[in-house]
């Protein structure tokens, strides 16, 4: 089991990319912690336990900065995320903020909060889950693309400061994925649509987006840091 004696901290954990990764950790012997935006009646029994926060509030990113302090973790997933489609025009200041919050400034706080130990330990793995909109952009997209692009220089600055310490850090960028949430935001029509523009003509499936993050938080990722690799089935590429 690859991951035994491994500490894991894993933001939005309960479903979709998160949840499969979460899976993927405990499978193979991963200690894992989680976060929820709100509590559930009845948790994934996947994770070892959960935290309930909503990285809106600063009181909720404090709360998990000094958890994960003390937990230690040895490879950190910031995965929770929002996205919010409007017009560059009638973008609100505050949705703007609320994004730049969630997607990028709690991710800052808990690598803060995570390398000290990491570098004691002269070991450790940062995976920030970005996006292909963190790429390249969209209209509608201009402040879920700046969270990324944000999320993405974060990234290279954690790679050339603490890489010499043992502590590779990484983006990856999830294309158009299979998940519940897809299939509820979008018609049959437009998921026809999405599917034609990839050139391996399907949406990924979580597992493969859960698999890949396994590697590169894994033994065998020992030389690969400071990259935003996608995972989009070509769509970057045409």
């Amino acid at each position: 089991m690859k991951f035994r004696d491994k500490k894991v901290f894993l933001t939005g954990a309960t479903r979709g990319i998160g949840k499969a990764i979460a899976e993927g950790f405990r499978r193979e012997g991963a200690h894992i912690i989680g976060t929820s935006t709100r509590q559930l009646d009845d948790f994934p029994d996947i994770c070892n336990d959960y935290l309930v926060a909503d990285f809106k509030n600063d009181e909720d990113i404090n709360y998990c900065s000094e958890f994960i302090r003390d937990y230690q973790p040895d490879i950190l997933i910031n995965n929770a995320g929002i996205n919010k489609i409007q017009p560059f025009l009638e973008i609100d200041k505050l949705n703007f903020l609320e994004i730049q919050k969630i997607n990028t400034f709690a991710p800052f706080i808990f690598c803060q909060s995570a390398i000290p130990s990491m570098k004691l330990k002269n070991w450790g793995r940062i995976i920030n889950i970005s996006s292909i909109w963190g790429r390249k952009s969209k209209s509608g997209r201009a402040s879920y693309s700046a969270s990324k692009f944000a999320l993405d220089g974060l990234t290279l600055a954690l790679a050339i400061e603490y890489s010499q310490y043992g502590i590779l850090a990484n983006c990856i960028a999830p294309g158009f994925t299979d998940t519940e949430l897809t299939r509820n935001s979008l018609k049959d029509s437009e998921l026809k649509e999405i599917v034609r523009d990839i050139p391996i003509r399907r949406m990924a499936d979580v597992k493969e987006i859960a698999n890949f993050v396994l590697w590169l938080s894994s033994e065998e990722n020992s030389y690969i840091t400071g990259q935003n690799i996608p995972i989009d089935g070509g769509f970057l590429s045409g």
